[in-house]
């Protein structure tokens, strides 16, 4: 028999409730870090907040051609090239490889600790 009654209704609803604060605080992470490396790189801020925009800056700054974009509309061949974009953003800010597999993999941890931290932009030559 179902569980009736008010219990379980509340139960679900704070469960979903909790469910979408974490997403948004997880994604306020990402904007907040993204916001502040697309500074740090002098781009504007606000591109982090524009869906395809700051991937093409993502782009720009790891110094990679402009259809690398377009390679993460592929299937499969999207992870490699998010991997690369990644690592190469990374490397654009004096960082290893790790932490560029980090940009990709846990975004709401590397990238608030990329733009808050201590890291400078090195331009590609």
């Amino acid at each position: 028999m179902a569980p009736t009654g008010v219990g379980p209704v509340v139960l679900q609803a704070t469960d979903v409730g909790l469910q979408i604060g974490i997403q948004l605080l997880l994604a306020g992470s990402v904007v907040a870090g993204m916001w502040v490396t697309f500074e740090k790189a002098g781009e504007p801020g606000w591109a982090a907040i524009i869906p395809i925009y700051n991937t093409y800056l993502l782009v720009k700054i790891g110094d990679n051609a402009w259809w690398w974009v377009l390679l993460l509309f592929v299937p499969v061949i999207n992870i490699l090239a998010l991997g690369k974009i990644s690592i190469d953003v990374a490397a654009a800010f004096e960082k290893g490889v790790l932490f560029g597999l980090g940009l990709a993999l846990l975004p709401f941890v590397c990238y608030p600790v990329l733009g808050f931290g201590g890291s400078q932009y090195r331009a590609a030559s």
